[in-house]
């Protein structure tokens, strides 16, 4: 009888950290991410909310990225709320234009078809569109152009207000794109992992701009074109609502996930100074599966 207790006492001290390394559990999954993630030469930051559990895992949530087209959700975000405030309707037509003023300095530039994902929107220039399409555009095709006529529209100080009214303190809408003196001078929009997390949990619980304008979103973030990350290794089942982000070096993808029993979580997945840029979105598109696991 001694030596079953003495044995029992000797499991039960064991236990604590066998639990830790338990498959399932968010501190092996954290290890998992930060084994794959070591195995790519870059940087990488990580964000997961579980919007059931309000479980949450964060790996350097805080670093500041080039945010790329990551931007255009906060501007989105901006133009549904001006809208709800009745500056405009979506269904407003404005002019598509291709002459875009520099914060630096106010000179003119044009934005470059070669450089832009969505090259159709250039054929109808001098063309009206609503507004509703050029965000349509903006998020599922990543249009620069329809992206600097939206900035245009709803200024991009107005979207760097909201999400500080939404607690982002990070998120820096500066500008438009292809401002290259901005550029130059290092006048970049930037995004943490756990500032776009924490818009997306808003978005998922309606805070924004109300329970309409988050359906209308979230419907358009839906229809992402780009999906080589966060959904690349789900089932089909799972639904997707997210934006993409890449320049040179960098490869983004921020949304929420939807699972067919009703579970949905915010997964956040940024990279820069990658080398091997194929190999960093495999990798991230590996944490991405990790990630449904475990809340699977």
């Amino acid at each position: 009888m001694k030596k079953c207790l003495v044995l029992l006492g000797a499991l039960l001290s064991f236990a604590p950290a066998y639990a830790q390394d338990q498959p399932g559990t968010l501190e092996a999954l954290k290890q998992q991410i930060q084994l794959r993630l070591k195995s790519v030469e870059g940087e990488f930051a990580v964000a997961f909310v579980d919007l059931k559990t309000g479980e949450t895992l964060y790996l350097n949530e805080k670093t500041s990225f080039h945010a790329a087209s990551t931007m255009k959700t906060p501007v989105m975000i901006e133009v549904f709320r001006q809208a709800k405030q009745g500056k405009f309707k979506l269904t407003d037509s404005i002019v598509v234009k291709n002459e875009f003023k520099s914060i630096v300095d106010g000179s003119s530039y044009s934005m470059e078809i070669t450089n832009d994902s969505a090259d159709g929107l250039y054929g109808k220039i001098g063309q009206k569109m609503t507004i509703y399409d050029l965000t349509y555009l903006m998020i599922t095709l990543s249009s620069n152009l329809a992206t600097n006529i939206l900035i245009d529209l709803v200024g991009a100080k107005n979207a760097n207000a909201t999400m500080r009214s939404l607690g982002a303190a990070d998120i820096q809408v500066l500008r438009g794109v292809e401002d290259g003196k901005a550029y130059e001078q290092g006048l970049n929009n930037t995004v943490t992992a756990y500032d776009l997390a924490l818009i997306f949990e808003k978005m998922a619980r309606n805070q924004p701009n109300g329970k309409k304008a988050t359906k209308q979103m979230l419907k358009i973030l839906l229809d992402q074109q780009f999906n080589e990350i966060i959904p690349a290794k789900l089932p089909k089942t799972a639904k997707v609502a997210h934006k993409t982000g890449s320049i040179t070096g960098v490869q983004h993808d921020s949304g929420i996930v939807f699972l067919p029993d009703g579970k949905k979580y915010v997964l956040v997945l940024l990279s820069k100074k990658l080398k091997d840029v194929d190999a960093g979105v495999v990798a991230l598109a590996d944490v991405s599966g990790m990630v449904y696991e475990f809340v699977r």
